[in-house]
């Protein structure tokens, strides 16, 4: 039986106008889709893009136990969160005693990740508003 062809091979086969990028960027645009996807992740991503209230030229950050009690995750499961984020560079981290905070480490990308949060967001609710 013939296997199918991905998405990525049918596009770059075609003539089609459909921008061509190198199969090492799909598949990083793809992990960072399912990573940032996820519910907790993408509350924690939310989360420390807060501004900083105390001092607007730093960076915000939070600890990861105050990441996890926010969000109701246990400290084992906000801190696999917060290394997969990290994985994908979203995130850096600071050790202060005993203590591990958190920051975005790429704003741009994760306020055009928010930019699509509240497009998506105004679409639900003005399809839900037509039904």
């Amino acid at each position: 039986m013939p296997r199918k062809k991905t998405a990525a091979a049918r596009v770059s086969q075609s003539h089609s106008r459909i921008p061509r990028r190198p199969p090492e960027l799909d598949a990083f645009v793809d992990r960072f889709l399912s990573t940032a996807c996820d519910t907790s992740r993408r509350y924690i991503l939310e989360l420390l893009a807060e501004p900083n209230e105390t001092d607007s030229s730093l960076p915000y950050e939070r600890r990861s136990g105050e990441i996890a009690e926010e969000l109701g995750l246990s400290s084992a499961t906000a801190s696999e969160h917060l290394r997969q984020l990290a994985d994908l560079h979203l995130v850096t981290s600071r050790k202060e005693g005993k203590a591990v905070y958190y920051r975005l480490s790429n704003h741009t990308l994760v306020q055009a990740f928010q930019d699509l949060l509240r497009a998506l967001d105004s679409h639900y609710q003005h399809q839900n508003q037509a039904n």
